[in-house]
């Protein structure tokens, strides 16, 4: 199953929801897990709980999860779909409108410093108000059940493919300078060397960022603006 923007697939479930309300169904036993995981922590958290907080009988979950485990999995990779639609929408808005003046979004338009400014944003706000984010994230506490699937490097995937655009017109050559990356047939080095910069972006910004939840509950301010310099200067190396 792809998420919503063709990006990273989430964990097969047990049976794939056909009809309409199968669907929603499946879309509330989520969310009384999320619920929950504000409420209790990871090890306390059972199918029964769900399924009484879903309303739905314990079947029910089981049709779609074999254990807690997969519960997670795929809320984690919910909360990743989510992230990324909200950073499309923001990004969306600041698009120049039509007479090629600023977009009528808040954010105004810009490059790719921008839409990073937008990443963190919208790490911030699900930090503080999505349920149930604040445990799971985008896969922690759970074990990545294999290497190529640890969260970081599915968040690092799928910012590059959101940003595509405002990455080619980051510097007067596109991504990568002296127009590595803007060449038509895709320059593998380039290409290489611009995933393992993201991926050390969102390392960089995911220990930077719960350091910042860690001194205070809202995320510090002084850490958050930081972070954003610390991204924007790395940045800058590989795509300006």
């Amino acid at each position: 199953m792809i998420g919503q923007d063709g990006g990273v697939p989430i964990p097969p479930l047990r049976r794939q929801p056909v009809q309409r309300r199968s669907a929603e169904r499946l879309g509330r036993i989520l969310d009384a897990c999320a619920e929950l995981l504000d409420e209790i922590s990871y090890e306390e958290l059972s199918t029964r709980a769900v399924a009484e907080r879903a309303n739905v009988p314990i079947g029910s979950v089981y049709r779609f999860f074999s254990n807690k485990r997969a519960m997670a999995e795929a809320l984690a990779h919910r909360n990743l779909d989510e992230y990324a639609a909200r950073i499309t929408r923001r990004l969306a808005a600041s698009e120049p409108g039509p007479d090629g003046g600023p977009g009528s979004g808040p954010d105004g338009g810009g490059g790719w410093r921008e839409a990073m400014d937008v990443v963190v944003d919208e790490y911030l706000a699900m930090k503080r108000g999505a349920p149930g984010f604040a445990l799971i994230e985008f896969g922690n506490p759970v074990p990545a059940t294999a290497q190529p699937q640890q969260p970081n490097h599915l968040v690092a995937d799928r910012l590059r493919m959101l940003l595509a655009d405002r990455l080619a017109s980051g510097g007067p050559d596109g991504a990568g300078g002296n127009g590595e990356a803007g060449d038509s047939g895709g320059d593998e080095a380039a290409e290489e060397r611009l995933r393992v910069a993201f991926l050390l972006a969102v390392e960089t910004a995911d220990a930077l960022l719960r350091l910042a939840f860690r001194v205070d509950p809202e995320g510090d301010p002084a850490i958050v603006a930081e972070t954003k310099e610390l991204l924007r200067a790395y940045l800058a190396r590989v795509l300006d």
